[in-house]
Order: structure tokens, then sequence, then C-alpha cells
């Protein structure tokens, strides 16, 4: 049975006949020994047909669909036009060699063209592969290597779904530089309690917090020069009026020595750099946490932000976080600790850096360790929703941090949990609800911008109506000749109407009231509007019936 080899290069398809076989041997180990020397192995492996891609696009596509084990039309049209057609009603008398199992079985199943993908096969193919520029006289080497780098390059870009904003790198940095800001900021804040403590010793005991103590060394300077009117402003950047007061009598009977204007100027610049740190720290938590709702939201809703972020940075990132087993992500932190337990044969530790949830400080201490174990679960539940679902959504984490709330319930006072089954589906379904809630709430909103679309065309076309009736009112009234003329018109189009009124009034009422009946007309018809060419038919028609009865 004849074999052909179909070769899958970046510049195109190669379908390669295995002819010789015989003379270099029908074993792997033959095959291997015969791949080196071309000489050799050209006269087993001949090249039976190439085309080429049409474009690096087009060499995209089919690196993807082979990648998936598909196989394209350019490449059924390739197979279908260069491989000897069988009989019909009868086998193929060959079979064709392919580096992909997947790809040589949809080749079969839509083609009924016999594939095979073995040792054997492998080997012959990487021959092929070592001496591609050698069976096609016209491709240089160097436009190979130029196409397989191309290749290379947007095929990587395809296949790594990259996302700007899930990016957990910038996570393990901000986590990096907020511990460090932590440290130099402490070590800088107590620097300048020692540089002005010289100056106003008292002032470290009426005031903790070193962000307010370096607000008030720039803003004290000489505590000389401290009196009653500085209350108001010492009460603003303490938040305490009584420790204002406070401070402006330990400044008056101070012991603290006296420092020169150069000196003090150097405090209040160092003041200003510490001042400038602490708000740095605090804008960079908060680009922490936005950051971290947008990567793993699951997980920041579960233990928090800070050590969530911990968590990630210490494994290295979001995805190698979620391939941890729970275990391993209980003791992650404490990888010191464990490899000491296990060198002396000690108790290995309970938790990591996961001690630093508030779930570990709640829980007794029997049941620490118990708590550490189950909230290690759950991160690794929530870490992988995070790392491998397409939607960023916090319900998965809000459940899970329900469940440990019941758990730790469940060790002091005995209430049984609910079941992960039950939790999970409410999760699925309250997302849902959500993503249903979302897409009504969007619908009303476009019909609502519909109504008041249409709203406002028909007042513009209201507005455009009486911009046009005004000046014909206009006109009515400036020229009431014209429409005298209109109406006795009107009157001679419909003089049966008057017939039939006149017929129906009273003698004594034509002698007497006839006039100003007609005057009372007149007027009416002044005010009334022209009626239209219908009713003024309609009304001939009343008017004939009621003639002829």
């Amino acid at each position: 049975m004849a074999l052909y080899l179909l070769f899958e290069s970046a510049s195109g398809y190669g379908l390669f006949h295995a002819y010789g076989i015989d003379e270099i041997g029908q074993s792997v180990d033959a095959v291997r020994a015969s791949v080196v020397d071309l000489d050799r192995f050209g006269k087993a492996v001949k090249l039976a047909a190439f085309t080429p891609f049409s474009s690096a696009v087009d060499a995209l596509n089919q690196c993807n669909a082979i990648s998936e084990g598909i196989m394209t039309d350019e490449l059924r049209s390739f197979l279908e036009l260069n491989l000897p057609k069988p009989k019909e009603g009868k086998k193929a008398k060959y079979s064709l060699g392919v580096v992909e199992p997947k790809v040589g079985s949809h080749i079969s199943e839509v083609t009924g063209i016999p594939c095979q993908s073995n040792e054997f096969v492998q080997e012959l193919l990487r021959g092929v592969r070592l001496h591609f520029d050698r069976f096609i006289s016209e491709l240089k080497k160097s436009d190979l290597e130029k196409a397989q780098l191309g290749l290379g390059h947007s095929y990587s870009r395809a296949k790594v779904k990259f996302n700007v904003n899930r990016v957990d790198n910038m996570v393990i940095q901000a986590i990096f530089l907020l511990d460090t800001l932590d440290k130099d900021i402490n070590s800088f804040s107590m620097r300048v309690r020692e540089w002005f403590g010289w100056h106003f010793p008292e002032l470290v005991k009426i005031v903790n917090d070193n962000y307010i103590y370096a607000k008030l060394a720039d803003y004290i300077k000489d505590k000389s020069e401290l009196a009653e009117k500085d209350i108001s402003k010492l009460a603003d950047l303490i938040g305490d009026e009584d420790k204002a007061k406070e401070v402006v009598e330990a400044a008056k009977a101070s012991m603290g020595q006296d420092l020169s204007e150069v000196d003090l100027m150097n405090v209040k610049q160092f003041a200003q750099r510490v001042m400038n740190l602490s708000e740095y720290r605090k804008n960079l938590y908060e680009y922490l946490v936005t950051k971290m709702n947008d990567i793993a939201p699951n997980l920041t809703s579960l233990i928090g932000e800070v050590v969530g972020a911990r968590l990630i940075s210490h494994a290295g990132s979001l995805s190698n976080l979620a391939k941890c087993p729970a275990s391993t992500l209980q003791i992650l932190g404490a990888e010191k600790a464990l490899f000491r337990a296990l060198k002396t044969r000690g108790n290995t530790p309970k938790y990591g850096l996961i001690f630093h949830s508030s779930f570990i400080g709640r829980a007794s201490t029997k049941n620490k360790g118990r708590m550490a174990r189950y909230l290690a679960n759950k991160c690794s539940i929530a870490s992988r929703i995070d790392c491998y679902s397409e939607s960023a959504t916090a319900v998965f984490g809000q459940k899970l941090r329900e469940q440990v709330e019941e758990r730790l319930d469940f060790y002091d006072k005995g209430v049984a949990p609910r079941k992960n089954l039950d939790v999970m589906k409410a999760a699925i379904d309250s997302m849902v609800n959500d993503a249903t809630n979302d897409v009504d709430d969007g619908e009303k909103v476009e019909a609502s911008a519909k109504k008041s679309k249409k709203k406002k065309s028909k007042a513009e076309a209201d507005g455009e109506a009486m911009d046009l009736d005004k000046p014909s009112n206009v006109a009515d009234e400036a020229e009431p000749g014209t429409e005298k003329k209109k109406k006795k018109k009107h009157k001679l189009e419909e003089p049966q109407e008057q017939e039939k009124s006149a017929a129906h009034a009273n003698g004594d009422a034509e002698e007497n009231g006839t006039p100003k009946k007609k005057k009372k007309n007149r007027e009416v018809s002044e005010n009334a509007e022209p009626k239209t060419a219908t009713e003024g038919k309609k009304k001939k028609k009343k008017s004939k019936t009621e003639d002829s009865d």
C-alpha cells in the first residue's frame, strides 16, 4: 500500500510520496538513521504537490484550523486534486500520514481517505521538516524562516486572549509597592517624630497618628508662635477641638529646645515628603481595590482586596493560583515553616497568608486550623472562577462568603450550614436573573428614549402648526373686508339652510327679532371655522330630504 505524507508548513501545504521505504527500512530506528542523510532520505521520499498560502491571514486561519483538528475547504480541495482517486465501490490503495491524529480522523470522516498517525509517520515527517527547503527549489531557507517567524507571532497573539483590564501583573506590582510604602512611611514618620520631638516633645503624647503628626509638624514649625487664634486651624487638622487646645497649652509650657530657621525648614520639608507619601499610599490602595474588583471579583469579595492580592502575588499570577490545590493555598506563604517542620518531623503549619483574613481571627483557637482548611477550599474555588470565567461577576464570591459565615456559626453555635450544591444553584440563578434584569432595563431605556423622541417630534410639529396659524389670524383681524366676502360666498353656497331657519321662525319674531338673529348668526359665523366640503355635501343632502318631506 502506497503512503503519502501531508506536511503543513508556514508557507503552504505539501504532499509527499514515500515510494522508497524499502531502501531505508520500515522500522522506526532505520528511518531515524536515514533522516539526517539527505541523499538517502531523498531516494525514499519525493514531493508530489505543493500549494502556497495566499496571504498571512490565510496562513493564520489554516494554522488555527489544523491546531483545532479541522480540515478546511482549501485542504480538502488540495487533497482531492492531488491524491489518486479510487474506483467506485473499492477502497483506496494508499494511506495518508498526518501529524495530528484529530486532523486525520476528520479527513477520513469527510473524504473517506484512510489516514494514519503513528511513530513511523512522525519520523518521516520529521525528515520532511528538516529538508523541506531542499525539496522546493524556488523556496529559499530565509523566506521559510521569515514565514515561520511571522506565523508564530500572529498565532501566539491570536491564542493569547489579551485583556487590558485583567492583567494581574499590575496587582502584583501594586501590592509589592504598598508593602514597601508601609515600611517606608512608618520609618520616615518615626524620623519626623524624633526630629521634631527635640523642638516640641509634648506633641508625641497628644497625637498618635503618624500622618496627623506630620501635618502638625508642617503647620506649627515654631512652637513659640502658637496662640489661641490657631486653635480653629489645629482643630481642622486634628479633627478634635479639645486636642487642639491641649496642643496650644503644651506649646506654651514646652520643655523642648529652640531650633534655627534652617533646621525648622528642613523638618517642614521632610514632613511634607511624609505627607505626600501617605497620600500616594491612599491613592495606591484605591487603585488596588479597583484592579482587584476587575481581575478577581469573587476572590476579593470572599477574602478581601489585600489578602487576595498577596495570594496572587505569592503564586505569581492568577492562573498559577487557580492551578494550586486547596492544601497548597492553605499554607501559601509559610513555606519555611513547612520545610522546617518536615525536616525536624514537627507539626506542619496550619495557615499561611490566609491567616490575615478576618475569618481566622474570629474562629476559636481549637477551630482555627479547620477554618483555615475550609477557607482555603473556598478561595481555591473563587480563584478558578475568576481565572476561567468569561463574564466578571462577584455573585459566587458573595455566596462563598456566606458559606464561610455559616461554617463559623456551625463551629460556634452548631447551626447546620447549607449544602454546597444548593448554594451554587442559588448563585447561578441570581446571576441569570441579574443578566435578564440588565437586558430588560436596556430595553426599557431604549423604549423610553423612542417615546421621548416621538413626543419631541410631535411637539415640534404642533409648534410649527401654531406658528402657521398665528399669521392667518392676524391677517383675518387686519382685513375684515375679505372675511366678509368669504362669508357671503359661504352663505350663497348654503341657501337652503337659511330657508329652513326662516320657515321655522314665528311671524312676530320675523317683524321684531330677525335683525338681531341675523347679527348673532353673523357673529357666530365670524367666530366659527370654515367648514369642509364633505360637511357641506352632507347638509345639502339633509336639506333635500327635509324639502321632500
